[in-house]
């Protein structure tokens, strides 16, 4: 049986020991986390976590039975079958000589990606997007080698009622 990935968007609490229950409680009954990232949301009272998880339906339906018996937790929303945005951001510095340096500001820009700090021989760029464009990005990298990585994982949010456009890579969405 092929695992599925699962998105799941977390509404929480925002106090102290949240992120300890809410992890906690993924770890005692053996599901692995791939990606949690949490942050503030409008209201500083309360922080959404965006968890994604492998497994087929019936552990995605005990992960929210179980998240949903949590003090803190406000909502729980698997965004898997749902049609949503999600973003991924990453850092990477990668090797970059006088020889290849023009090479890797090129490639940054086919990915809509940004120079972020310049060092001798090392460019640090900036990417945000869709994992799988993340994914091919990093893969480019690779070539001139990277020295360094972090990502962020991956965020999500339903996209809205009626929504039509795909705002892909730090586009405006088209408005009529």
């Amino acid at each position: 049986m092929k695992v599925k990935k699962h998105i799941i968007s977390v509404l929480v609490e925002n106090h102290f020991g949240v992120l300890a229950r809410v992890s906690g409680m993924f770890s005692a009954r053996g599901f692995n986390i791939t990606s949690l990232c949490v942050g503030e949301t409008d209201d500083p009272s309360i922080s959404r976590m965006t968890v994604v998880v492998g497994g087929d339906d019936r552990v995605l339906h005990q992960i929210i039975q179980q998240l949903n018996k949590l003090v803190d937790v406000i909502d729980v929303r698997d965004l898997t079958n749902e049609t949503f945005v999600e973003r991924e951001l990453i850092i990477v510095r990668v090797q970059a000589n006088r020889k290849n340096r023009s090479e890797v500001v090129e490639m940054a820009n086919i990915f809509r990606a940004k120079v972020v700090d310049v060092g001798e021989d090392t460019l640090t760029v900036e990417a945000t997007g869709a994992q799988g464009k993340i994914q091919a990005f990093i893969d480019m990298m690779r070539t001139f080698g990277i020295l360094e990585l972090v990502r962020t994982g991956e965020i999500a949010i339903p996209r809205a009622t009626g929504a039509v456009n795909d705002a892909e890579d730090g586009q405006e969405a088209q408005v009529s």
